[in-house]
């Protein structure tokens, strides 16, 4: 399969946006959707916030394929699919990502992407597969009970829909 890692992460940075500090968003300063504790993990030291506001996509891309699109398992998937998964997983975690996903294909959702998950979903539609995982990723946002957010997570959501379909669809 076609890797689709650089039209993938050039769309999650495009839904990151560029630098914020919002005291009410737990991930505290974030630039390029990275925080500064994660970007403190990746590098293996402590960094300031100038460092975070001096990322760059190119510095990221890197970042966004060891901690999330490796391991949530985003080159099995189908393209579009990859994409929608990847998404998620920066968004909510690789863990939330894969159960989200095991949810849609009808695994058990250990979080563990093993033989049994990846055999559903070489099985799946993927069209059938993006709109149960996308119904799901739904679900979980609602269910936060977070109105300052859930109206922008959804629209999030719509969007990955979009340009998902149109990967699966052209590929």
């Amino acid at each position: 399969m076609k890797d689709n890692f650089e039209k993938s992460v050039d769309l999650v940075l495009q839904s990151e946006g560029k630098f914020v500090d919002d005291p009410q968003d737990q991930g505290g300063a974030t630039n390029l959707g990275v925080t500064l504790k994660a970007w403190s993990e990746y590098v293996n030291r402590p960094v300031g916030v100038q460092e975070i506001k001096d990322l760059t996509p190119l510095m990221v891309k890197p970042f966004y394929k060891r901690k999330y699109w490796n391991p949530a398992g985003c080159e099995i998937y189908p393209k579009g699919v990859d994409y929608a998964v990847f998404d998620f997983a920066v968004n909510s975690g690789v863990r939330r990502a894969v159960i989200t996903l095991q949810k849609a294909v009808g695994a058990d959702p250990d979080g563990v992407l093993g033989s049994i998950t990846q055999a559903l979903i070489k099985q799946a539609n993927p069209l059938e597969l993006l709109d149960k995982f996308t119904e799901e990723k739904k679900k979980f946002y609602q269910g936060l009970n977070q109105a300052r957010f859930e109206k922008g997570w959804l629209n999030r959501v719509a969007t990955v829909q979009t340009y998902a379909e149109k990967m699966i669809q052209n590929a």
